[in-house]
Formats: C-alpha cells, structure tokens, sequence
C-alpha cells in the first residue's frame, strides 16, 4: 500500500493501472489495495481519485480556501474566463472541432489567444487537420482536461440534455446536437 500511495503522491498527473502493476506485481488486487488505501485516508485533507484513466491524490474540496490563501495569486492561472469556459465546452462535447465551427456555434470569433491560453494551461490539444477548405486543425481535449475537472473519460462529462433541462444552459446559444466522441 505504501508503494502505491508513494508512486500516487509523486506523481503530477493520473497514475495507470499498468504503471500500478509494474509497482506491486500483476498477481495483486489492485483495485482492492486502492480500496484500502481510500478507506485510510478517509480523514485525511486529502483523498484517491479517478481521473484520466487512472489514479491521483486530490485534496479534497472542503480545504479549497486554505490553499488558494496559500498558493495566492498561482492558483488564478486556473481560473477560467466565461469565453474560456464557453469555448472548452464545445471542444469538450463536439472534439475534434475546428475554431470556425467553434464560432458558427458562439456567434462570435474564437481568437487564436484563446486557444493558446487552453493550450498552455494543457485542457486542449491539436487534433487533425479538418477536410474542409484550407484544412484547418481541430482541438479536442486532453488527458489534463479530464484530471482537471475529475473525469476518467469524456463518458463522465455531465448530459447535455440533462443539463438544459435544469436550464443551467439557458442564455448560452450551445444546440450541441453532436454525439460525444471518446479521446
């Protein structure tokens, strides 16, 4: 357990079974040695997660205010504007999409600045070249997007349908009217 928690607690991003096993032997019971290791940490400030197909320690939301006080202004790089959000939504439900039709959906020009923000804070990456004249990229999400907002896979993100229902997307001009395609 403590070589599990170890590897897990060294580690920047999402830790695979595959790594797992190379740590305690394919023979072990690995999904019940994080149980275990869930379970002891129970009381901690911090818990085992799933997240990007694989494994990490996050701290958990109740202690949110004790490290912004701490990290300061380094947590804000996170934060992100509601054209950001807007934008790494669509990505999100309707990847590999190119920044026109990200525009055709919002009404409005998606600038290249924007991208390169998602970009360099690792939610997206350059999908491939669109048939569309002049082939332009496509964006989809990465393996940082999904530990970034607790997701295993693009399946866990919340059902569009579901979600205008309970008109959390009123105002927003997003008929998504897309399949969600797994990455």
């Amino acid at each position: 357990m403590a070589r599990v928690e170890a590897v897990l607690f060294a580690a920047a991003e999402p830790v695979g079974r595959e790594v797992l096993a190379r740590v305690v032997g394919r023979d072990c019971a690995l999904d019940l040695l994080i149980e275990d290791i869930a379970a002891d940490l129970a009381e901690r400030p911090y818990a085992i997660t799933r997240a990007a197909g694989g494994w990490q320690l996050t701290t958990r939301a109740r202690h949110a205010e004790a490290i912004r006080a701490a990290l300061g202004e380094r947590d804000a790089s996170r934060d992100l504007t509601p054209n950001e959000a807007l934008v790494l939504t669509i990505i999100a439900y309707m990847q590999p999409v190119t920044r026109g039709a990200i525009a055709r959906l919002t009404g409005r020009e998606v600038s290249r600045d924007l991208i390169a923000r998602l970009h360099r804070q690792g939610l997206i990456g350059r999908g491939s070249r669109s048939p569309e004249p002049g082939a332009p990229y496509t964006y989809v999400t990465t393996p940082g997007f999904l530990a970034q907002f607790g997701l295993e896979t693009l399946r866990d993100l919340p059902d569009l349908e579901a979600m205008q229902d309970a008109g959390l997307l009123e105002g927003e001009s997003m008929d998504l009217g897309m399949p969600v395609t797994e990455e």
